[in-house]
């Protein structure tokens, strides 16, 4: 049975929550990842004792995106057998920085991972989170659902790498906020240090004259309380999650950046396992992208939103003009991503599917 998830703050340095084989697995993980191979495999290409391991380092403290995980889960368990999942969160088995190195080493089996944390190695995923490319969330949800042609083409780029994706949740747009000032036009952010999670938003800092720091999440309350940083981007959920409303003074709802929280797979883990388990991780992926993104904005609309507006943090939402002035002032992000990606006609193709979705 996977564990519900609590309201309420993240958990407490130190602190895990780990699965029903977890000190097991735990202490396999070092040799794994020393030795850089994967552990035998059962009869369905699963481990010795016949488990699927996923891991994240998403916590049950958020209450927005954890349902999802737990959807993937059942339905594994469901279609292969109750306990088939052995599940890793919080970051127990491997945080976010280490998941995919990890499971293209055998650690995981499936790792369920925020886009920003991996755009930079696999570049083709930031067509979603380019600043001010389209309308918005609902446009971001269509050109990543299950079986689109952007998740086609992402998978084709993936695939060669050794993962590939099983099924990808658009968090809500990230806001731009900020502790002592609004940002109404580009040129006040200048000279600010920004927060940012990801190499997309660091550009889009950059082009809009801020700077970026790299930091957890885990840091950024003290951060912004002190004064070592003026401002983050992030989706709603981060705010919440870490109880930032309390050290924020303004949120600016605008399409500053996007990303999506992935499941994706060891290819070459997948590509020995029985059919009946991959068809059971292609019905997870797509309950996970549906299912998940749906929980993902009732919590939104009904829980974090509303709970932003009561808070003393004033939410600033721009007319066409002042979005027209950030997309202009952001145009060299998109110019920036597209050579990154190495191949003109690959990155068109990905932006189109992004704008046209």
């Amino acid at each position: 049975m996977h564990r519900q998830p609590p309201s309420g703050p993240p958990a407490a340095p130190g602190r895990t929550h780990l699965s029903r084989r977890g000190l097991l697995g735990l202490a396999a993980a070092v040799p794994l990842l020393a030795a850089g191979c994967a552990p035998g495999a059962s009869e369905r290409g699963l481990r010795p004792d016949g488990a699927l391991r996923v891991s994240s380092y998403i916590t049950p403290a958020y209450d927005d995106l954890y349902p999802g995980l737990l959807a993937f889960n059942d339905v594994l368990d469901e279609r292969l057998g109750s306990g088939v999942v052995d599940f890793f969160d919080s970051g127990a088995l491997l945080n976010a920085e280490q998941l995919v190195p990890g499971m293209l080493r055998g650690v995981t089996d499936v790792g369920i991972q925020t886009s920003s944390y991996v755009s930079t190695s696999f570049p083709i995923l930031g067509a979603a989170e380019l600043p001010f490319v389209n309308d918005g969330f609902e446009q971001l949800r269509r050109a990543l659902a299950p079986e689109s042609p952007l998740e086609h083409l992402i998978n084709e780029r993936l695939r060669p790498q050794g993962i590939m994706n099983l099924g990808a949740m658009p968090c809500t747009l990230q806001w731009l906020f900020t502790v002592d000032r609004p940002v109404e036009k580009p040129e006040d952010l200048r000279g600010m240090r920004i927060r940012t999670a990801g190499h997309v938003e660091g550009q889009t800092i950059k082009a809009l004259g801020g700077a970026p720091v790299s930091m957890s999440s885990g840091e950024l309350y003290e951060a912004l309380e002190r004064g070592t940083i003026d401002g983050m981007v992030s989706y709603l959920g981060t705010v919440v999650s870490r109880g930032l409303e309390d050290v924020l003074g303004y949120g600016m709802q605008a399409h500053f950046g996007g990303y999506s929280v992935d499941a994706y797979a060891n290819t070459r883990w997948y590509d020995d396992t029985a059919p009946e388990v991959q068809e059971a991780l292609h019905a997870a992926g797509r309950v996970y992208a549906e299912a998940g993104t749906e929980k993902q904005l009732e919590v939104y609309e009904s829980q974090y939103l509303p709970g932003i507006e009561d808070s003393q943090l004033e939410i600033i939402r721009y007319d066409e003009a002042q979005i027209d002035r950030f997309r202009d002032a952001t145009a060299s992000v998109v110019d920036w991503w597209r050579s990154t990606v190495g191949d003109d006609e690959l990155a068109d193709r990905a932006l189109t599917y992004v704008k046209e979705a």
